[in-house]
């Protein structure tokens, strides 16, 4: 990809290499540059990818204190859980944070880094999507840039995650433990770091129960919507699996609306095992069983790896790659099959 330059959006916008400094400075209306110019030369700058200049050393003579958290979905419970954490985090160690939802989209994630790093964030933390890591690493020669939960494969970034193969594998097990054969795994996204190394856990258990035959894996995305039509298909089909593993809480609660909504009940046709804690499912009917991730280290985690890059700008090389241990919480969702 052909790295832009600010001559490059200079000779697009048919203004001064001065002129759109000052605009992406902020500092159009101090020159008396027109809106309608200031508005072309941002417009070229994000249709362009292109990425300012700023160094570690500009930033350590006038800090804004800001630091950006990119979120892949607000409304998922698990990344309002993660935002919970990490925003007070930050907070602790000076840092305010500006919050940006990039609604689980490649480009809007790319325009949203770009977004920021015009906003003089200090660093960025972020859960990635895709699997497309150029603009965050293009980014992180300029400011930090931490990963947290989701990572890219064979990518310098630093992150923290949780061993999603350990957890998919754990679950597997305990179903299979239960007695379970038709075991059916309700995926996420599929590009997700997480999802493939979740729906590999679950394919290595069936295949040491010598249950090859009997691997499917359905569905593309961590939505509600996704875990009820795929159980709903799952449910009406001619080989109805005894469990269902939802690689998400979102995907969980799907699932559960379309087996209320069925002739089959919970645990007693149907076990339910999700990825994912969060407290309000020890109130459901009945309390469910799941993957519990360290959300509230891997925040803690994400944000002293942060500082420490900032406290340490002229050290950039060294990067933290962390994957931490996820745990079983019992419920009552899963029993042995008929």
């Amino acid at each position: 990809m052909k790295e832009i330059k600010l001559q490059d959006i200079a000779a697009s916008c048919g203004c001064s290499i001065t002129t759109v400094s000052r605009v992406i400075n902020g500092q159009a209306k101090k020159y008396r540059i027109g809106a309608r110019t200031a508005e072309r030369v941002m417009a070229e700058v994000t249709a362009s990818g292109y990425i300012p200049p700023f160094t570690a050393q500009s930033l350590r003579r006038g800090g804004s204190g800001m630091v950006g958290l990119l979120l892949p979905s607000i409304a998922n419970p698990y990344f309002a859980d993660m935002a919970g954490s990490i925003v007070p985090e930050l907070y602790k160690n000076g840092y305010t944070a500006i919050l940006m939802d990039t609604m689980e989209d490649e480009t809007r994630l790319d325009e949203a880094a770009r977004d920021l790093l015009l906003r003089r964030v200090e660093g960025i933390i972020a859960v990635p999507c895709g699997d497309k890591p150029q603009t965050l690493e293009q980014i992180s020669r300029e400011i930090p840039v931490v990963l947290v939960d989701r990572y890219y494969e064979h990518s310098p970034l630093s992150y923290v995650s949780t061993n999603n193969f350990k957890g998919g594998n754990d679950a597997a097990r305990l179903l299979i433990e239960a007695g379970h054969k038709r075991i059916a795994c309700i995926q996420g996204e599929r590009d997700s770091m997480p999802n493939k190394e979740r729906v590999n856990g679950y394919m290595q258990a069936m295949k040491d129960a010598s249950l090859n035959d009997n691997i499917r894996v359905v569905g593309n995305e961590f939505s509600v919507q996704n875990g009820y039509l795929e159980t709903k298909v799952l449910l009406n089909g001619s080989n109805r699996p005894t469990a269902i593993f939802a690689l998400s809480n979102t995907i969980l609660l799907g699932a559960l609306r379309a087996l209320r909504e069925s002739p089959f009940s919970v645990p007693e046709d149907v076990s339910l095992v999700s990825f994912d804690d969060n407290m309000y499912m020890d109130y459901l009917t009945p309390p469910i069983t799941r993957v519990s991730q360290p959300v509230e280290n891997m925040a803690k985690l994400a944000v002293k790896i942060l500082c420490d890059m900032l406290a340490q700008p002229d050290d950039r090389t060294a990067n933290s790659q962390i994957r931490l241990m996820p745990t079983v919480i019992l419920g009552d969702s899963v029993v042995r099959p008929k």
